[in-house]
């Protein structure tokens, strides 16, 4: 037995290329190559280049596997068309958030549930339990995929010069089979930058021929290497939840301002699904007193806020807490996602400051997302 970090495909890669490496939900990742700013940088204005081979790939096929993510799962995944994909979450009994998803209906009868790593084996455990009585199997499919990412503006330019499948035809949230330098690939329209983009989910065996292959193609275009430092900041700006900062299995879709993804009207299983009743609360509680919202915060001075600070007034009484927090070099100032009392959430609200090590520094309220593409 070995406490070791686990090594994706294309761990020699990184190594080659000089990132720096750290421990994420037991996997050996890339952190950054060189500055995560110009990382960052390189993807809101051209392109860069992600290994995602730490997600969770779960398979669900049978006559009844639509029935059982309906079940199992808050969204209405029976009515996702094939070829398409849909953000979704996973709930305990008692409403709180195990995990987000990305799930994929791949055919009529088959279904790709995407999980964050830290989280990949609760889903599977979860789906697992939630099975019996349904016509359905469940694959674990974590060895079987290796996950590349090219996100940014020019992303769909470089991609075109490595297949024929239709991305210009290709959705946001749907993907396709397609081969890709010569590499047979799911080739999705997704990603967790807020830019435009592609997620290529491929064998292993192939993913360092892959990763070479998008290098070359993209190297007039600007297209760079980019660790999961750059990863964090971009979703940031764009608002996107990370699990085990904004969702907890102490919040729900709700208290995150994600109830749109709790589809109540299901027709499947008599609109049963995992969680209802306690959804059902949180929605009322959320509609008519709210205890907490998720909001944005920007900074008025320089000093940046991480996860766990304390949101105060200026008269020290703390109103919430920073979930996330980081310099953004598109904003060119810090940024922080909080949990803050509903009377402090409203937009422009003043006197709302961060407690950074016992300074009260001064931050505006803003609503998410703090980035947004121009399309």
């Amino acid at each position: 037995m070995t406490d070791a970090p686990r090594r994706t495909a294309l761990d020699a890669t990184h190594r080659a290329l000089g990132a720096t490496m750290t421990d994420f939900a037991g996997w050996d990742m890339p952190l950054r190559y060189s500055s995560e700013r110009d990382e960052h940088v390189a993807v809101r204005t051209r392109a860069g280049l992600f290994d995602l081979s730490h997600m969770g790939e779960i398979t669900v096929t049978g006559p009844q596997a639509a029935d059982l993510l309906d079940y199992a799962l808050v969204g209405n995944i029976g009515g996702v068309k094939t070829g398409r994909a849909r953000y979704t979450m996973i709930c305990e009994e008692k409403g709180g958030i195990l995990d987000d998803l990305i799930v994929y209906r791949l055919a009529d009868q088959e279904y790709m549930v995407v999980a964050n790593a830290s989280n990949a084996q609760v889903v599977l455990d979860a789906l697992t339990a939630r099975a019996g009585g349904f016509d359905a199997a469940i694959r674990d499919d974590r060895d079987a995929y290796a996950l590349l990412a090219v996100q940014g503006p020019e992303s769909p330019g470089i991609l075109k010069k490595l297949t024929d499948a239709d991305l210009d035809g290709l959705k946001y949230y749907a993907g396709l089979p397609g081969t890709v330098a010569g590499v047979q690939a799911l080739i999705a329209r997704t990603g967790y930058t807020g830019e435009d983009g592609f997620e290529l989910f491929v064998r292993p065996a192939d993913a360092v021929a892959l990763w070479e292959a998008l290098t070359e193609a993209g190297k007039d275009a600007g297209l760079v290497p980019c660790g999961l430092s750059c990863r964090d900041t971009l979703r940031l700006e764009a608002g996107m939840p990370l699990y085990g900062h904004e969702l907890t299995t102490a919040t729900t879709p709700f208290d995150a301002g994600l109830g749109r993804v709790v589809k109540f009207e299901k027709t499947t299983n008599g609109g049963d699904f995992v969680g209802r009743d306690a959804l059902a609360e949180a929605a009322e509680r959320a509609e008519t007193r709210p205890p907490r919202k998720l909001v944005g915060l920007i900074a008025q001075g320089r000093r940046v806020p991480r996860a766990g600070y304390p949101v105060v007034t200026a008269d020290g009484t703390v109103i919430g807490e920073v979930t996330s927090g980081a310099p953004s070099p598109t904003l060119g100032k810090p940024i922080a996602i909080a949990y803050v009392d509903a009377a402090y959430a409203t937009a422009g609200t003043e006197g709302v400051c961060v407690d950074i090590r016992g300074s009260h520094e001064p931050y505006e309220v803003t609503a998410l997302p703090f980035y947004k593409r121009q399309k």
